[in-house]
C-alpha cells in the first residue's frame, strides 16, 4: 500500500512538472476539509495575511521586508536565474552547465525550498575566490532592479528603519539593497569560507540583537510574499503582516526606470537576457552554432567592402541603420583639413559603423585596445592615445592636418545603459567644427563590453550575438571657434555637445567619469591593475543633469 501511495506521488509530481512548471505539494487537511499550515505562535503578530495596502503602510515605522516574494515580483523560475547568473559571470560556462543540468533535480524537490536553495549555492559558489566575487555589487542590482515590484518599493520605501530579510546567501543582496534601496539591515544566509575560497555551504545569520531592538520599536509591520517567511524569528516579533497573495503576484508590476531611488547607470556581465532554465538552455544550444557564425562574419567584414558586407551581414542578424542625412563637406574648409566626429561611446565597434555610415575610412584614437581586437578591425590601426593631454592633443592635430576623418569618445569609456559619462573638452579645442555623432547598440544574448573580463573577448563576443543592431545618427555640426578665440571654456562646449546626443538620443547626461565606472564595477581606477584584495567603497551620489 504504501509503494502504490509513493508511485502515485511520484506520478503527480511529474505530471505537474511538465504542465505546470513546479512540483506536487501535498497539504494537510482538517476535519472540515479546508487545509491549514502550522506557524509558531506569536503575541505581537496580530494578521498573518492581511491584504497588501498602499505604499503607507510602514510610514514613519520600521519594515521587515520579505525580499524574495514580497519585494522582488515571483517567476516560476524562483530563484534560479539570480544563481545562474553568479555561476556563469564568476565561474564560467562549465560551472553554468553544471547548474543547469541541476535543473529537472531542483524542480523534484521543489524550486523554491531550502534544498533547492542549497543545493543551487553550492553549485553557483563551490570553488570560487572570495575576494574576486563582485557579482553582487557589479552584475545582479540591474537584474534585482528590475524585478522589483512598484508595491513592494513603495511600501519599503516609505518606512523609517528598512530591515530585509532573504533565504539567498548574504553576498548576492547586500550590494544592491543597501546602495540602491537604502536598507539598514540585510539578514540572510553566509556563505562558508575556507583559505579564501567558497565552500558552498550556508550558515544561518544570528538575528538575536535584531530581533531584540525590533521587539522594544513595537510598532514594526512586516511585508510578506511567501508563508515561508512566517518561520522566520523577525517576522515573529512585527505587530501587523501584510501579506502578497501569490495569486497577485503574477500581476504585479516592475518598477518603471523613472522611480528608481538611485539611476542604475553602471553594471557587469556578459549576459544580455534574464537566465531562466529555458533561456539557458537556448543560449547553450546556440553557442556551437554562434561561434561558427560569429567566424563567418569577422571574415566578410574583413575582406568584402563596406557596401557589399553590410548586405551579407544583414542577412545574418548583423543589421544597422542611418538615422537622418550623412554630413557634408565642412563650410570654408578648402585646405584640405579633416573632419572631426565626436560620438558617445557604447562599444569598441563605434568607429567600425561611423565609417560603414559615412561608407569612408576613418582614424579611430581610444584610450586603451587590445592587440586581438586591433588586429581584427576592419578599419585599421586605432591610434592609442596616452592620457597626457599635450601628447594626445598633439597626435589627434596631426591627423586632423593630413586630411583625415578622425572619430573621439570623449567619455573614455563605454556606457551600457541610457546614460551619457562626462565629456573630456579635449576636442573641442582641435577644430573648428565638430559632428556630433549619436550611437545605440542593442544584442540579442551578450553584451560587447565589460569591466571586470577579458576585453579582448569584447568583439568576439559581440559576433556570437545571434542579432544585433547599431544605430548612428549624425546630427549637425557644433562650431567651436569660440573655444580657439577663449570666449567660451572648452568644459562648457563639451558639456553643451553631450546635451546635444543625450537630446537626439533620449539619454540622461551625467557627470561620471571612466573611474567612477571602475571603482564601483572593478574595483580599481580603470588604468592600473585591479588590486582584488581591497574591496572599493562605493563612489559617491551621482549626479545627473536635467535634460
Amino acid at each position: 500500500m504504501a509503494k502504490k501511495k509513493l508511485s502515485q506521488r511520484l506520478f503527480a509530481t511529474l505530471l505537474s512538472i511538465i504542465f505546470h512548471g513546479r512540483p506536487w505539494l501535498s497539504s494537510t487537511s482538517s476535519k472540515g476539509g479546508s487545509t491549514a499550515a502550522t506557524f509558531p505562535s506569536s503575541p505581537m503578530r496580530q494578521n498573518h495575511h492581511r491584504p497588501m495596502a498602499d505604499g503607507k503602510l510602514a510610514a514613519e515605522r520600521t519594515i521587515v521586508v520579505d525580499v524574495d516574494g514580497g519585494l522582488l515580483r515571483s517567476s516560476p523560475s524562483g530563484l534560479f536565474p539570480y544563481f545562474m547568473l553568479v555561476a556563469l559571470e564568476a565561474g564560467g560556462f562549465l560551472r553554468g552547465a553544471v547548474l543547469l543540468l541541476l535543473y529537472p533535480l531542483l524542480c523534484c524537490v521543489g524550486i523554491r525550498g531550502d534544498t533547492a536553495l542549497r543545493v543551487m549555492a553550492m553549485a553557483a559558489f563551490c570553488g570560487l575566490r572570495e575576494s574576486r566575487l563582485r557579482a553582487g555589487r557589479a552584475v545582479l542590482p540591474k537584474w534585482f532592479m528590475e524585478d522589483v515590484a512598484v508595491d513592494g518599493f513603495e511600501a519599503m520605501w516609505g518606512a523609517r528603519r528598512r530591515v530585509c530579510v532573504t533565504s539567498m546567501p548574504r553576498v548576492m543582496v547586500d550590494g544592491f539593497l543597501r546602495e540602491y534601496l537604502g536598507a539598514e539591515v540585510v539578514v540572510g544566509k553566509g556563505m562558508k569560507v575556507l583559505f579564501g575560497f567558497y565552500t558552498g555551504l550556508m550558515e544561518e545569520e544570528e538575528v538575536i540583537l535584531e530581533e531584540k531592538k525590533i521587539m522594544l520599536e513595537g510598532d514594526a509591520v512586516a511585508l510578506s510574499g511567501s508563508l515561508e517567511f512566517f518561520r522566520h524569528p523577525l517576522s515573529h516579533c512585527c505587530k501587523e503582516t501584510y501579506h502578497v497573495r501569490q495569486e497577485d503576484g503574477a500581476r504585479r508590476q516592475a518598477l518603471p526606470r523613472g522611480k528608481y531611488p538611485k539611476p542604475m547607470v553602471f553594471h557587469d556581465g556578459r549576459l544580455a537576457f534574464r537566465p531562466t532554465a529555458g533561456g539557458t538552455l537556448a543560449m547553450f544550444m546556440w553557442l556551437p552554432l554562434g561561434v561558427a557564425l560569429g567566424a563567418a562574419r569577422l571574415a566578410v567584414a574583413l575582406v568584402v567592402p563596406y557596401r557589399y558586407a553590410t548586405l551579407i551581414l544583414a542577412s545574418t542578424g548583423m543589421s544597422w541603420r542611418l538615422k537622418g542625412n550623412r554630413p557634408g563637406p565642412p563650410p570654408g574648409h578648402g585646405g584640405g583639413r579633416g573632419q572631426l566626429f565626436v560620438c558617445n561611446h557604447r562599444t569598441l565597434i563605434d568607429p567600425v559603423y561611423v565609417s560603414v555610415a559615412l561608407d569612408r575610412q576613418v582614424r579611430a584614437v581610444s584610450y586603451s585596445l587590445s592587440r586581438l581586437s586591433e588586429l581584427i578591425s576592419p578599419i585599421g590601426r586605432t591610434v592609442r592615445l596616452t592620457r597626457d593631454r599635450d601628447s594626445d592633443g598633439a597626435a589627434m592635430a596631426r591627423l586632423l592636418d593630413r586630411g583625415d576623418l578622425v572619430v573621439v569618445c570623449p567619455e573614455g569609456t563605454t556606457c551600457r545603459e541610457p546614460y551619457l559619462l562626462r565629456f573630456s573638452p579635449l576636442f573641442a579645442e582641435l577644430s573648428d567644427d565638430v559632428v556630433p555623432v549619436g550611437v545605440a547598440v542593442e544584442t540579442a544574448m551578450f553584451y560587447a563590453t565589460t569591466a571586470g573580463g577579458f576585453k579582448c573577448l569584447d568583439a568576439l563576443y559581440y559576433m556570437v550575438n545571434p542579432r544585433m543592431c547599431y544605430t548612428v545618427q549624425f546630427l549637425d555640426r557644433v562650431c567651436t571657434t569660440a573655444v580657439m578665440g577663449r570666449e567660451v571654456h572648452s568644459r562648457d562646449m563639451a558639456n553643451i555637445v553631450q546635451r546635444k546626443i543625450g537630446d537626439a538620443l533620449g539619454y540622461g547626461c551625467t557627470m561620471l567619469t571612466r573611474k567612477d565606472k571602475y571603482l564601483m564595477l572593478a574595483g580599481n581606477d580603470g588604468v592600473v591593475k585591479a588590486n582584488h584584495n581591497c574591496s572599493a567603497a562605493p563612489p559617491a551620489p551621482i549626479g545627473i543633469k536635467n535634460m
